[in-house]
């Protein structure tokens, strides 16, 4: 660049800065749609180019005016985009941890746990703080030493917006990879988000917990109830997850035998919890609202996954007979408040009655000839011809299976 362009362009950055300095919101806010506009995707030397050296001046600017207004979200989502020109530009690394180092990692973790930031600059905020982690290992570390987990995870467990959660989502998981001082924390707070009340926090939670459980090595026993909890969902996609990431714990002994005696529980809830009902069926404005109690929906998922499990492993199928399971599939399938838990009991306990020769011989002798030969011509609809003296004969069998079974050959 030759003399007399290069004191143009200087001339032309400082005049840009002068109005920065002096100009109003509106001045502003022209100065950084214009930089978005024409910067976006440019290189750190290019940068450098269009300020005359002086990029950093700029940015400068840029996060003393973000820490000065994120509260009152004054453009806020141009600020951010502007600040994500800098950090992504190729060759640009300077800008990071200038950025960095004026504390630009806590204040973006601020505007995330924003109550009045809106969800599209929240997710811009996330965005920002996903260049920051994918820049190394020390970047995912800064950000969580200024209790970034916990900031954007209770961003995912808040968010109305599906966009934010992914951001959120997207975010945690690359927090637990490549990691290794902060990959457990990160598990324990995705652990920490399976009781959310948000259906779509619960399925990205049990979803982000598949692919950082192996990373962790070891599960951690806390996941088992909030786990199991899940099973109590209506939401199919919530369960799915929940049902995954249970045959994925199965790899794990410290766990595995917390998780069947779980499972097996489930199949016969405790008094206590058949009565009780969420409380907006207690609403007169909606009492007349029905639907079935969680614990069945709980009890009719247990017995699906066990079905799962046994199907997927026999060592498991066998783990699950010596703890009762058969006594307690039989109790379920007489529950004739609900039927998809009759439904699911009945498939489960003919694959392992059809499996297990000690299973199909103790099964027949407590239901009899005339109801074993109605369950197994029909499981999956048996319910609809059990009666009400055959419900009880199921919920009164006293099967127990104490040895290990032998395969059907």
């Amino acid at each position: 660049m030759s003399n007399a362009k290069s004191q143009t362009a200087i001339s032309q950055v400082l005049n840009l800065l002068h109005a920065w300095d002096r100009g109003s919101k509106t001045v502003r806010v022209k100065i950084l749609y214009d930089f978005i506009n024409t910067s976006r995707g440019k290189t750190g030397p290019e940068l450098e180019l269009d300020f005359a050296q002086a990029a950093s001046l700029f940015l400068t600017r840029l996060t003393s005016w973000l820490r000065l207004t994120y509260m009152v979200g004054t453009c806020l989502n141009e600020q951010l985009q502007a600040l994500t020109i800098f950090l992504t530009a190729p060759s640009g690394h300077k800008y990071l941890a200038e950025f960095i180092e004026v504390g630009g990692i806590l204040t973006v973790l601020e505007i995330v746990g924003l109550k009045q930031a809106n969800e599209t600059d929240k997710s811009q905020a996330l965005r920002l703080l996903m260049i920051v982690a994918t820049a190394g290992r020390r970047y995912k570390e800064l950000i969580c030493e200024s209790y970034g987990i916990r900031a954007v995870a209770e961003c995912l467990a808040r968010s109305q917006c599906e966009d934010t959660q992914d951001c959120a989502r997207i975010l945690l998981q690359e927090l637990a990879m490549g990691n290794p001082r902060y990959e457990v924390q990160t598990y324990k707070g995705l652990i920490a988000l399976l009781p959310s009340t948000s259906p779509k926090a619960q399925q990205m939670a049990a979803q982000t917990l598949r692919v950082v459980q192996p990373i962790v090595k070891q599960a951690h026993s806390n996941i088992v109830e909030p786990l199991l909890g899940l099973l109590s969902t209506l939401h199919l996609e919530v369960q799915f997850e929940a049902i995954e990431l249970i045959k994925d714990l199965m790899a794990y002994d410290e766990v595995q035998g917390i998780l069947l005696k779980g499972l097996v529980g489930l199949l016969v809830p405790a008094k206590e919890d058949k009565v009780k009902r969420p409380d907006i069926f207690s609403d007169p404005i909606v009492e007349k609202i029905s639907g079935p109690l969680p614990v069945y929906i709980q009890q009719a998922a247990a017995a699906k996954a066990i079905g799962i499990l046994s199907q997927g492993s026999l060592e498991i199928a066998e783990n699950l007979i010596q703890i009762r399971v058969v006594h307690y599939l039989m109790i379920a399938m007489g529950n004739s408040q609900h039927a998809d838990s009759q439904r699911q009991t009945a498939i489960t306990l003919e694959y392992l009655s059809r499996t297990f020769p000690v299973v199909n011989d103790s099964v027949q002798d407590a239901m009899g000839d005339e109801l074993y030969h109605l369950f197994m011509s029909d499981p999956e609809t048996m319910y609809l011809r059990l009666d009400a003296v055959q419900a009880d004969v199921l919920m009164s069998n006293k099967v127990n299976i104490p040895r290990a079974p032998q395969i059907e050959s």
